[in-house]
């Protein structure tokens, strides 16, 4: 049965002097993943925060002066994973970058990049209240779904795990793996993700995998505290862990955590599981439009 070896990875905010340091830290990453034999790599939400540390102080002080801080990075940014994507041939999820679009507003974008150049990206599509209230980040109004050699992929950022509806439609659409980049500073919010992705894996019977940001630093504002550790979630049925559980790692342990996938035993147990959650959701969706009957009990 063939497989595909995912790594996710568990990912700390640093300090870089400047680009090329940066640059060389992402390729020693990129290189380990690769040596260990993965072919799809995920980096995780906010990832390219980090490169704010390559501005003056002076020039980042402030939530919104680290937004356009990192602006002029961006292309360089790109560039970089689509050519460790080229040399290693790997796809690889990059950490998400909060891109300035033209009228000003920001939207949380993270890239998907092919061994062939071919880069497509997803924008987060609900905002936390930090993202809304005091970053001022706007949301997405499109769901995409990658085609690539290594199977259908969705991209759930973070929160958006949280909305079943998004990978629901990505399922429907043929998606095999959805990917979860995520940034959380506090047990209960990497909890509500990591539980998210449980529950995505289980009633789409697809792979889910949660890739973290971790580490603390004080010379960031917008990522300052960062926690978790990276998940893979499958099917809970036949042929697969009890729980769900295929692999996770250890908290706030820099690094990767890996996988061996399998699209086959996926297709099999959607065609041949105890239940049937992706066939069955058209019927649960049927029954759910009907009206709901109020039954008031007395006392």
């Amino acid at each position: 049965m063939n497989t595909l070896r995912v790594a996710a990875s568990q990912y700390p905010v640093a300090f870089h002097r400047d680009w090329d340091a940066y640059a060389a830290e992402v390729t020693r990453w990129v290189t380990e993943a690769v040596q260990a034999g993965a072919k799809l790599l995920i980096f995780p939400e906010y990832g390219a925060m980090a490169l704010a540390g390559l501005v003056p102080l002076e020039e980042r002080q402030g939530l919104a002066q680290e937004l356009s801080a990192i602006q002029p990075f961006l292309a360089d940014y790109v560039a970089l994973f689509r050519q460790l994507s080229r040399q290693f041939h790997v796809h690889i999820l990059s950490g998400s970058f909060p891109v300035q679009l033209p009228n000003g507003d920001y939207r949380n974008r993270a890239y998907l990049v092919s061994p062939g150049g071919e880069t497509g990206f997803q924008e987060k599509m609900m905002m936390t209240r930090f993202e809304k209230e005091e970053w001022f980040l706007s949301p997405s109004a499109t769901l995409h779904l990658f085609e690539t050699s290594q199977g259908n992929i969705g991209i759930n950022i973070c929160y958006d795990s949280e909305f079943g509806v998004f990978a629901r439609r990505q399922a429907c659409q043929g998606a095999q793996i959805i990917l979860v980049p995520s940034c959380t500073d506090t047990l209960a919010g990497f909890n509500r993700v990591r539980i998210a992705c449980q529950a995505r894996a289980m009633e789409n019977q697809c792979y889910v995998i949660q890739s973290p940001l971790i580490g603390n630093v004080d010379w960031l504002q917008a990522v300052d505290v960062n926690l978790g550790f990276a998940g893979f979630y499958g099917p809970v049925d036949r042929g697969f862990p009890d729980d769900g559980i295929l692999a996770q790692g250890r908290w706030n342990e820099p690094g990767w955590v890996y996988a061996d996938l399998s699209l086959e035993a996926l297709e099999t147990v959607r065609r041949e599981g105890q239940v049937l959650n992706h066939r069955d959701w058209p019927l649960a969706d049927a029954l759910a439009a009907n009206p709901v009957e109020r039954i008031r009990l007395e006392g």
